[in-house]
């Protein structure tokens, strides 16, 4: 069985866009996900990114024209200028730790974060927010308190890992069994090829 180490940034569009198909290659090719929530601006100062505050105008300018034009080929709504962005990622990735040691359906709660930026207009840096998607994912909102210990460690491990594995953005994808990585919504396509042909 395959496994994917899934590296996110909670506020990231990219991932946002990624949507659920990352959940419906691993069904299909029966491979397993480990989700790894990290703060993606370390990840970008560690690998040498730049943040997006700090990027020049054109690539500001075409990041703007390339987002919507993303979403509406994927048919999901997006505000580009969200209210809450950029907020405190570790909140909702500890949120995400916990409730993947807690078992359940982790993938849909990933995406319940991030359209809750994207899409929702809300503040996923907030307590009740997070209380509430995760409760309307079918996790126990007090996960929200209760995995902040390990929650924490295990986020800061995950920026390790992905350094280590190579990872420098988000979405980041890196098959284990191969070492094949695969970097942003759109290299998915071949992600999916890559287990067909294992």
């Amino acid at each position: 069985m395959a496994h994917i180490d899934y590296y996110l940034g909670t506020i990231s569009p990219w991932c946002y866009l990624a949507g659920d198909r990352l959940e419906q290659i691993a069904a299909r090719h029966g491979a397993q996900i480990t989700y790894k929530p990290l703060d993606l601006l370390q990840l970008f100062d560690r690998t040498g990114g730049v943040r997006p505050a700090q990027r020049h105008a054109s690539r500001m300018d075409y990041r703007n024209q390339e987002l919507p034009r993303w979403a509406d080929h994927l048919d999901m709504p997006l505000n580009l200028k969200p209210a809450h962005w950029p907020v405190n990622m570790a909140p909702s990735s500890y949120a995400i730790i916990a409730a993947q040691a807690a078992g359940g359906d982790v993938g849909a709660l990933v995406q319940g974060f991030l359209r809750a930026v994207w899409a929702e207009e809300r503040d996923i840096s907030d307590d009740a927010v997070i209380r509430d998607i995760l409760s309307a994912n079918g996790f126990d909102p007090s996960l929200a308190d209760t995995g902040l210990f390990v929650g924490a460690e295990t986020y800061g491990r995950n920026l390790e890992q992905a350094v280590a594995a190579g990872a420098f953005g988000a979405p980041f994808y890196v098959v284990r069994e191969t070492d094949q990585r695969f970097w942003g919504q759109d290299r998915l396509d071949f992600l999916d090829r890559h287990l067909a042909a294992l």
